[in-house]
């Protein structure tokens, strides 16, 4: 019994540390594995993924356990027993828990018909810069297509502006414009650049991977810089210790951290968003951050052109699915390539993309009908929201002390 649950607990501290170490890259930890078992993905809401992950480890490690006591004791009728039946019960309440959660009714909130514009532009053409303009016009055309109808928010993925918005008049004027002829708020994905203080060449620059909150007056709102890069494709670790590693990445510089988390208020809508970009979504202890009480949902602008036609545009969705249930918030996904989808506060996929072959990975748009807080309302935050990573902390905390342990012994 003590094996099978210090061996789930020395595996929750290793993905704690996959988390964090060079910044994290938590790409679908175990627990993501049961994202279609929804009743049993609500003990996020309390333990985060971790605590999923935690289960399926146990519960393997009590089945090895129990055969192992079979053949070690055959004669014995019930020696397997005592080895699976805490995991179970435990289990078993958990169903019992997530199938109350998932037939809590939800209230009643007002919605937002949010449109999603997926261009699916290939990761060459986006490193080409003399198809910017063709891209560009591409991406106006298929948003002027989404705001035939009504639409209070519209939402364009990273680095879907090829050319630095706030600097490149054309591309501001043509976004501002956009805005202000549908009277419509769009949050989109661009570069953004600063000179640095006392460069030593006046051409220095730090960039940043940004989101940009426009209004339907056409005015730029607010920015939110990112703050989790993505390892040797957005900034090489060590590179200033060894410069040779530089050589062996597609990319030759590197973006700049954004320093803290920036809400985005839609102010004659009242309703207050946040943006996670990229692979922001995949950190549990960073999206808590964005989930403030009156955060009507999350937003999560991405481009997964880098993996062409995979599987990865679906690990990364269910990825950030589980951040939805872990805040109780739900969570807006606008994707270069796929998956471009809406998922609710308990985990449910709700509404995804698909271009006119049945795809998820074409250029389209998509409108959906999503709830939002009343003016004023907040709603009631999750335990994993309050108190974050208490449960993967005690598990690395209960693994040092095993390995200490055991260490000590020898």
């Amino acid at each position: 019994m003590l094996f099978c649950f210090g061996g789930a607990g020395l595996w929750v501290a290793l993905e704690m540390l996959i988390a964090r170490i060079f910044t994290g890259f938590p790409w679908d930890l175990l627990g993501v594995s049961q994202f279609q078992i929804l009743p049993l993905i609500q003990i996020s809401s309390i333990t985060g993924v971790y605590g999923v992950s935690f289960m399926i480890v146990w519960i393997s490690l009590a089945l090895v356990s129990a055969a192992v006591a079979v053949i070690r004791a055959p004669n014995i009728r019930y020696a397997w027993l005592g080895e699976i039946i805490v995991p179970f019960g435990v289990l078993a309440i958990l169903f019992l828990f997530g199938t109350h959660q998932l037939h809590q009714p939800s209230p009643n909130r007002r919605v937002l018909n949010v449109t999603f514009v997926q261009p699916s532009i290939p990761q060459t053409l986006i490193w080409d810069e003399s198809k910017d303009d063709e891209r560009f016009r591409e991406l106006i055309h298929l948003s002027q297509l989404a705001l035939t109808n009504k639409t209070d928010l519209l939402l364009w993925p990273e680095a879907a502006v090829p050319k630095l918005l706030r600097y490149n008049k054309e591309t501001f004027e043509a976004v501002s414009g956009l805005a202000r002829s549908n009277h419509v708020w769009l949050i989109i994905g661009a570069d953004d650049a600063e000179s640095r203080h006392n460069p030593a060449n006046p051409n220095d620059a730090d960039y940043f991977n940004s989101s940009f909150l426009i209004a339907p007056s056409g005015q730029l709102e607010n920015r939110y810089r990112k703050r989790a890069l993505v390892i040797f494709g957005e900034y090489i670790p060590l590179v200033t210790w060894l410069p040779f590693i530089k050589w062996f990445t597609p990319i030759q510089g590197g973006f700049t951290r954004g320093d803290r988390c920036v809400p985005f208020d839609l102010t004659d809508l009242e309703v207050k968003t946040s943006v996670l970009i990229c692979f922001e979504d995949i950190f549990p202890h960073l999206a808590r951050e964005y989930a403030d009480a009156d955060t009507s949902f999350l937003v999560n602008l991405t481009n997964n052109g880098w993996f062409g036609e995979g599987a990865a545009q679906w690990q990364h969705a269910m990825s950030a699915l589980f951040r939805a249930v872990e805040n109780g918030l739900p969570l807006l996904r606008c994707s270069n390539n796929g998956l471009t989808c809406w998922v609710d506060e308990r985990g449910r996929l709700q509404k995804i993309f698909h271009d006119a072959q049945g795809t998820v990975y074409g250029a389209g748009v998509m409108t959906a009908q999503v709830p939002a807080l009343l003016p004023g309302e907040t709603h009631p935050r999750t335990f994993y929201n309050e108190h974050g990573d208490w449960f993967g902390w005690s598990c690395a905390a209960w693994g040092i002390l095993l390995l200490g342990t055991k260490l000590l012994r020898k």
